[in-house]
């Protein structure tokens, strides 16, 4: 008789930490999305993080506003908003309640759900599938009705799982489509990895 594997979801204690150690940590872990049309899958390759009312490329720069209230919210929730009035992005709340701080979700390894994908996003391309958070959001089918869902709870459409792969060399560079905090390095990925946004 096969036995039934439990779903396996990092609890809030993960992302109640120092955000820099969330992004790092997460990589090599798998995103997982559950809808109607089916199950997509991915192993984080690349995060961002935004951190603090002093981080100048931060919604929380201007201090608590209806815009930047969600980054205050319970560690391991989703905080999706659209950009360009066409992309959604993934973020995760992470640090602690009434503290401003997020990780973005950047890029993805495709797992499950790679015809799926490739139909949400138009493109038999592999490698244009999640490469950037815009593209992930597509091919996950991530919007709005997924802001301030508990990533925590086992009954969430979308959790990040157990970790698929040891992301042993990483980099760190600036973060990308902001104009200030350049000089922060707080965006990290797998080094060589083929579905990085931008090396």
């Amino acid at each position: 008789m096969e036995v039934k594997k439990e779903k396996v979801i990092l609890e809030r204690s993960f992302f109640a930490r120092n955000s820099l150690e969330v992004a790092r940590d997460i990589l090599g872990h798998i995103l997982v999305r559950e809808s109607s049309e089916g199950k997509t899958s991915g192993i984080i390759v690349e995060t961002e993080v935004y951190r603090g009312e002093d981080d100048p490329a931060s919604f929380a720069y201007r201090g608590r506003t209806k815009r930047s209230e969600p980054l205050y919210g319970s560690p391991g929730t989703a905080f999706v908003y659209m950009t360009y009035g066409m992309y959604y992005l993934l973020n995760i709340i992470t640090e602690k309640e009434n503290f401003p701080a997020a990780i973005l979700i950047r890029a993805v390894e495709p797992l499950e759900g790679v015809e799926l994908m490739k139909k949400r996003r138009k493109t038999n391309n592999i490698r244009n599938l999640a490469s950037g958070p815009g593209k992930l959001a597509q091919a996950f089918a991530i919007d709005l009705s997924l802001n301030g869902v508990d990533m925590t709870s086992p009954y969430s459409p979308l959790y990040v799982g157990e970790k698929k792969v040891e992301a042993k060399e990483l980099v760190w560079k600036p973060r990308i489509g902001i104009r200030e905090g350049t000089d922060r390095l707080w965006r990290v990925y797998v080094k060589d990895n083929p579905f990085v946004s931008k090396k």
